[in-house]
């Protein structure tokens, strides 16, 4: 934190945006790899979307929330992750108007997206249940935080199981894309799967030690602009630490990896509930989820009636003709605006 006291504004807000352009185009290239090791692995496109790509393009994010539940910012910590996962959801309804043959939840169809979508929606009501019931903590930690890992990891392995065993599979249609492993050229096979895992790990490096520039600049600059955290957790960096998932959203779309992408933000919208378990952790000064404001907590509610829409989507998955994005991007796009309004509103 000292380091960047020092700094002037000018200087702080260079780094900011600095790093924000790193997280940019170390996530146009992760995606690409991603979809290799998905075919090389033969796990599939949303399994290795949720697990892989959805870990490293969330790295930065929780870089920010420890560093800042380490130097006291409660507030910031919890909202970056929280923050994070709405504004992730968000982009799958950019992905949609993107996506011009049909409406991308129809055409990305998958019993793993859906299940994982109702883990994500178990670990975002975690944090009630700790805001519901009496400050208790075990060495400074509250149970929930205890919880979240376990139920997440219960969620993947029963999630692989969903995969190759499934008991019920979506209807086949004209627009329904399949995951299906591409053809890679001569140049692409020459290089060893270690070798891709080795480049995608040097990816992830580079998005947490941008993630960790973003943390020491966001919070200087909250103080001397005197703009409260919550704001800038949830619509700063958590919308800057998102960009990877933003970029490989999109990216995975025009390959025609939808699996990818839909697993991709799934993914990493439950991954990024970790971040809450992290920063109690480095949080010292009790309970995490007792130090925030209730304002932080909107952003929980808004992210579970946004996984509830897109889950609903991809269940129900409207038929529509080219150019025409679903009823629940719509939604999506409408409840985002919302939130950022009444957090703004409420911040000012």
């Amino acid at each position: 934190m000292d380091i960047w006291i020092d700094l002037s504004t000018t200087t702080l807000g260079a780094g900011f945006f600095g790093a924000a352009a790193v997280i940019f185009f170390a996530g146009l290239r992760i995606t690409r790899l991603a979809d290799r090791l998905a075919d090389r692995t033969g796990f599939g496109e949303a399994l290795i979307g949720a697990v892989l790509l959805g870990a490293a393009t969330s790295l930065s994010g929780i870089i920010v929330s420890i560093t800042s539940a380490l130097d006291g910012r409660a507030s910031l910590a919890f909202s970056n992750s929280v923050g994070g996962i709405a504004a992730q959801t968000v982009f799958l309804a950019v992905a949609d108007v993107t996506y011009r043959k049909a409406n991308l939840e129809h055409a990305a169809a998958d019993l793993g997206n859906v299940y994982q979508g109702l883990v994500l929606m178990g670990l975002l009501a975690l944090p009630l249940v700790a805001l519901t019931t009496p400050e208790v903590s075990i060495w400074a930690i509250h149970p929930v935080s205890f919880a979240i890992p376990v139920v997440y990891v219960v969620g993947l392995v029963t999630s692989r199981t969903v995969r190759e065993e499934p008991m019920w599979k979506p209807v086949a249609t004209a627009a329904t894309r399949e995951d299906k492993p591409d053809k890679e050229d001569a140049t692409s096979r020459s290089e060893s799967t270690g070798r891709l895992f080795l480049t995608f790990g040097a990816l992830m490096l580079l998005l947490g030690l941008a993630g960790w520039v973003i943390a020491g600049t966001a919070g200087v600059l909250s103080d001397r602009m005197e703009i409260s955290e919550t704001l800038v957790g949830a619509l700063a960096t958590a919308l800057v630490t998102s960009l990877p998932e933003l970029v490989t959203t999109i990216t995975a779309v025009r390959r025609g990896s939808l699996q990818l992408a839909v697993g991709g933000i799934i993914g990493g919208n439950t991954f990024d509930t970790l971040f809450l378990t992290a920063s109690d952790f480095a949080y010292r000064e009790g309970s995490l989820y007792h130090a925030i404001h209730s304002s932080d907590f909107f952003w929980i509610v808004t992210a579970m009636l946004m996984t509830s829409v897109l889950i609903a989507g991809l269940i129900l998955r409207q038929r529509l003709g080219p150019g025409r994005i679903g009823g629940e991007s719509i939604a999506l796009l409408l409840l985002y605006g919302a939130a950022v309004a009444v957090q703004a509103t409420v911040s000012g």
